[in-house]
């Protein structure tokens, strides 16, 4: 199939592109990698007036360290940041997550904005902005501002973005240097979107946990931060954790649904036995008698 007309534009400026999307009056549609929205245009699922690409603006790829915390560009390719040495020294749990995303292809056109910004609730990058506390920054013609990533995600594919705003980077702050990585997910195939999946990160200080940060994707309508759990972990000494109790608490936060791919009491069951394996392993905690 065929996509419906449209008017390409390739801005070169932030400021640009802003005019062009508050110009379109809802009409257009942002292009980075173009691994969803070709699909979607050529069944006409999407059908914008104006697409705009903005790969071309200075400055749009690239990972920098900011203070107290690591920035990436929303046209960051995803194999480039897979192959960044700043995210494997300052984010692992990213690179992991990352390593999951598609297919080495994929990852080639694939951004990390263009995911940011989509919101599949059953990929990784967004579960793990939320996991890691991310902030993401957005421009409009209106101005700037700052979203963390818990507030972020309002629905399925739906985000607080407004059809003038862009995604202009993403910020993680900075998590102290050995922190452990706390991921796993379950997909039919590689590279498919998971049928349940957890990712974060915890900071273990004289045995006991000190910060931690962790959400679930592929569990509810939106990539969704385990809160409570969160509260419950920190402060816990290691040898006295109730991994049970402790899944049922991260569940509660969940919302699984029943779909053609798996039930909800499938996601509960397995969510709960890959919290209760990751979190052993991440701490190299013996299995109970």
């Amino acid at each position: 199939m065929k996509p419906a007309p449209f008017d390409y534009v390739a801005p070169t400026t932030v400021a640009e592109a802003c005019q062009i999307l508050s110009e379109a009056g809802g009409g257009a549609t942002v292009i980075a990698g173009g691994q969803t929205l070709m699909p979607l245009l050529n069944l006409r699922m999407s059908q914008p007036f104006i697409l705009v690409d903005v790969n071309r603006i200075e400055g749009f790829a690239g990972v920098t360290r900011v203070s107290n915390g690591t920035r990436i560009g929303p046209t960051t390719r995803q194999a480039d940041a897979l192959n960044d040495k700043v995210l494997a020294r300052e984010l692992p749990a990213l690179v992991q997550a990352l390593s999951h995303v598609g297919h080495h292809q994929t990852r080639n056109r694939g951004t990390i904005g263009g995911s940011i910004a989509l919101g599949e609730p059953a990929a990784e990058m967004p579960a793990t902005a939320v996991a890691l506390g991310a902030t993401i920054e957005i421009a409009s013609v209106r101005g700037t501002r700052r979203v963390a990533a818990r507030d972020f995600y309002i629905g399925p594919y739906m985000t607080v973005l407004e059809p003038d705003e862009l995604v202009t980077g993403i910020v993680y702050p900075d998590w102290l240097e050995g922190h452990h990585v706390l991921f796993r997910e379950v997909a039919r195939r590689p590279g498919d979107f998971a049928l349940v999946g957890m990712v974060g990160a915890a900071v273990v200080e004289s045995g006991t946990i000190a910060r931690a940060g962790l959400a679930w994707f592929g569990m509810g309508p939106t990539p969704i931060g385990m809160n409570r759990l969160e509260g419950a972990l920190v402060g816990e000494a290691l040898d006295r954790l109730d991994l049970d109790a402790l899944a049922a608490v991260g569940l509660a936060d969940a919302a699984p649904f029943d779909d053609h791919h798996a039930s909800a009491e499938y996601r509960r069951t397995v969510g709960r036995r890959i919290f209760v394996k990751t979190m052993r392993e991440a701490f190299a905690l013996r299995e109970p008698a």
